[in-house]
Order: C-alpha cells, then structure tokens, then sequence
C-alpha cells in the first residue's frame, strides 16, 4: 500500500484540523459578495438606519466567530480580561485577519472615559461602495462596527459600537471611525482590577 498513515481522511468537516495557514480570500470576490449583501437587505428596509442596523448585526455574527477561532489558534483558549488588552486584540489581531494590516489608529475620547475609536483611513468595506445621493451617509463600515461588538459582547466587555464618517482636509473620501461606548459595568470592573 503505498502512502498508508500519510493522508488522513476525515469523516466531514467539522472533524477536520483547524489550520494555522495564512488563508485569503480575493478582493474582488468579496467585494462582488459584501455588495449583494448591501444590496439584498437595501431591498429588505424603508431607511438608511434600519439598512446600516441589519449590517451591523451580519457583522456581529462575524465579530462573534472571529473572536472563537482566534482565541483557539492565536490565544490557546485564553481570552483577555482587560480593556486595554482587548481593544489592542481588536486594533492589531482581528484587523489584520480581516483585513491584512493593523488598523491605522486606536484613540481613547477625550472627552467621555467611557470612549474609545478605532479609525481607518479607507476602510476596506466602504472602499468600492458609491453611495447614492439620495441616501445620504449611508456608512457601511456600519457592518464593521458590528464585527467589533460581536468581538466585544462574546469577550465579556458590552458596548454600543457606530461606524462614522470623519472628513480629512485635502482628501476626497472621510477616514472612518469605529466608536466604541462601553457599558458602565465595564467601568467599574477595570476600576476594581486596577
């Protein structure tokens, strides 16, 4: 028999090992699949808040999933406790399986200690979208801003995610910023761990 023990046949494949192979899918089949996604549930709302709610919770299931498989391979089944640490995850580890690169800026508010923005200067997402006149600012990093929550909720921190557009002078098309609200109780917990 020749290559007896040398190939292992699995019986489906959820039986199958989970790969540590650098895996990418081509930019132009996602953005033909994340169009029909946007253009799907456009014909499945009255308005652009309701549209950019249901990407948001399409992304949360990615975020949630993302997070799973990324604690199994990168972590070892560990999880981070602390904000810090789980926004770093996010700004470094979830960006760059998303999307190939770190995200460009992680920025605590100033203005609220509860705050905290993740921005991109061409999110991959809004990148080949051209939003029509009459819908306004329509943003679909909203479905970016869903894969974050979804990281967040199913890592223990809950938090209120938008996806907004910020101009930059000079430029044509705004930088997009992920704003991340946290829930009080996060507060307090970072406040007692120290």
């Amino acid at each position: 028999m020749i290559g007896v023990g040398k190939a292992k046949q699995y019986a489906n494949v959820l039986d199958k090992p989970l790969s540590r192979g650098r895996q990418e899918v081509s930019l132009s089949a996602f953005a033909f699949l994340f169009s029909e996604l946007v253009q799907y549930n456009q014909t499945q709302v009255d308005n652009i808040a309701e549209l950019e709610r249901r990407l948001e919770d399409a992304g949360y299931a990615v975020g949630a999933r993302v997070l799973e498989l990324l604690c199994h391979r990168e972590k070892g089944n560990r999880r981070e406790t602390r904000l810090l640490g789980i926004l770093s995850f996010i700004h470094s580890t979830v960006w760059k399986v998303l999307f190939g690169k770190v995200a460009d800026s992680l920025e605590k508010g100033t203005e609220h200690e509860d705050e905290y923005m993740i921005s991109e200067k061409e999110l991959l997402v809004n990148r080949f979208i051209s939003v029509p006149k009459d819908m306004g600012a329509f943003n679909c990093g909203a479905f970016v801003a869903g894969i974050v929550k979804g990281v967040l909720d199913n890592a223990g921190f809950p938090a209120v995610v938008t996806a907004h557009f910020v101009p930059i002078e000079g430029q044509q098309r705004p930088r997009t910023t992920i704003l991340i609200k946290f829930a009080e109780e996060v507060l307090h917990r970072e406040a007692r761990l120290g």
